[in-house]
């Protein structure tokens, strides 16, 4: 057995490879891009077999620049973009045309017509999810009424169906194994994560014959093992887990009341809340964090829509910004005196108001306001938005009410200095940025090293954890609810339901 593990880090705009050694640094990275299909407007489509090719050469690429053999890798761990949807012929292995990817809305009739008919109390009840687009039910039911002959053939057993994690292991495994995780699984709509199955009721709500789905196994279990004419050697697949759950391992959050927040398009924030199955007051979801070895660990998640995206429209729309990095810089010249909001709902807001209708507005502007307080007011934007994800966590979990919050961060904002300290300022807590920041696949790559048993176990790679930075908030209390009450006031101005 050798001593590298293989992570495929399987996103929405690009699939990458990091090949680890043994003491978790990174031998070798490989990423490539592929093509979004955005067939009509809110449609967003990924071709299957674009991300197949993009996962295999970034795998052989990462392997060769790690400069090692495919026999020395001791197992793969797969993680990847959750609820988008694909489907394939069981016989051939064809996909049943393009994958719906996540951010689609085409579904946006079908939950509405099922929250009317008095669905959502029992999806969220079972599912920890709310009826949205964003999940793969829908998209799977949608597929099936409107794709010809589809149903037939799903009834009879002759497609399948899975994300993104399945269609991998299915292609790497040349079809033995049709399997997923539970915090995949968890994603659906259509998985009952308190009694960890599928569930037979809502399967019926939408349609959706068994005959279709995954076996759901732990997230380091045996998915089987990638055929050696694939990557040059036979390599079990031990790891698996969504993107976010991922991250979530990858920061050692292990105890209940850690917290993570990943910031890169949008932001995704976790709290691990343990074996306790917390339902959300404040629209917030309630997911598996992760199942090991039987036991499932939970958590509730809050997603911020525009992170990253909102600074990328500093630099693409306004253009006062040639790269991203610029705008910290930018926003520690502003005149602190203006105080500025900004509220991102480009695309609607997310948790925990979940207003799809709202949209974007800036607040506070003065004649002398310019392109340092907008920056300014950009970063604030999602620290505020954060700190509204915390709050709620802790108005669902008594428990992490009176627990002292540190905030584990990634991605790649967290590269900003200034914002990770107006973070902790407006957090009242310290935020850590780890050493290592490609999170995401270390998650899984400790998934699959720890059950292959080069890397050690879970609270083994806890005491590796090693932090780059500690941020202390610095701000004074009354500054803070200053602050914190001008953008409540903001963002009461911008939801679409006042």
């Amino acid at each position: 057995m050798g001593d590298y593990i293989l992570a495929i880090d399987q996103g929405t705009t690009s699939s990458r490879a990091i090949v680890f050694a043994r003491d978790q640094t990174i031998a070798g990275i490989d990423q490539q891009e592929f093509p979004q299909h955005f067939p009509k407007s809110g449609w967003v489509e990924h071709d299957l077999d674009d991300i197949w090719r993009t996962t295999v050469e970034t795998c052989r690429g990462a392997i060769e620049k790690a400069g090692i053999a495919a026999s020395d890798i001791a197992a793969i761990g797969i993680t990847n973009q959750r609820e988008t949807v694909a489907m394939w012929d069981r016989a051939t292995g064809e996909p049943v045309g393009k994958a719906i990817v996540w951010q689609d809305r085409r579904t946006a009739p079908i939950c509405s017509a099922l929250k009317e008919a008095g669905h959502e109390p029992t999806f969220t009840e079972r599912t920890g999810l709310l009826l949205d687009p964003y999940f793969s039910g829908t998209k799977v039911k949608w597929m099936l009424d409107t794709v010809d002959g589809l149903r037939a053939r799903a009834e009879a057993g002759e497609i399948a169906f899975g994300t993104i994690d399945t269609f991998l292991i299915w292609r790497l495994t040349g079809g033995a194994r049709h399997v997923t995780d539970a915090t995949n699984a968890a994603r659906t709509l259509m998985y009952n994560i308190g009694e960890n199955r599928w569930d037979d009721e809502l399967l019926a709500i939408l349609g959706v014959p068994a005959a279709l789905l995954p076996e759901v196994l732990d997230c380091a279990a045996d998915f089987g093992a990638a055929k050696a004419d694939i990557l040059g050697a036979e390599i079990p697949i031990y790891g698996v887990a969504g993107d976010q759950q991922a991250a979530t391992i990858g920061n050692a959050c292990f105890a209940p009341g850690m917290v993570k927040s990943t910031y890169g398009t949008g932001c995704f924030a976790l709290l691990n809340t343990g074996p306790d199955r917390v339902p959300s007051k404040n629209r917030l979801l309630t997911t598996i964090a992760y199942r090991l070895d039987g036991e499932t660990t939970y958590a509730l998640e809050g997603s911020i829509f525009m992170a990253g995206a909102t600074v990328q429209w500093l630099r693409d729309e306004l253009k006062i910004i040639d790269h991203a990095s610029e705008s910290g810089e930018m926003a520690g010249r502003s005149d602190p005196e203006q105080n500025i909001y900004l509220v991102p709902a480009f695309v609607g807001l997310g948790a925990p108001h979940w207003d799809a209708d709202a949209r974007g507005a800036m607040f506070g502007l003065t004649r002398a306001t310019g392109p340092e307080e907008i920056a300014r007011a950009t970063l604030e934007a999602v620290c505020y938005q954060t700190r509204d994800l915390v709050e709620a966590m802790h108005g669902d979990w008594p428990e992490a009410e009176g627990a002292e919050t540190t905030l584990r961060v990634d991605g790649g904002m967290v590269a900003s200095d200034w914002t990770m300290q107006c973070l902790a300022d407006l957090l009242d807590a310290p935020v850590d940025r780890p050493m290592m920041l490609e999170t995401t696949a270390l998650g899984v790559a400790w998934l699959a090293g720890s059950r292959a048993g080069v890397w050690p176990d879970r609270d083994g790679f806890a005491a590796t954890w090693a932090r780059d930075r500690r941020f202390a908030p610095q701000m004074d209390a009354d500054t803070r609810a200053a602050k914190i009450a001008g953008w409540d006031d903001a963002v009461s101005r911008t939801l679409s339901r006042r």
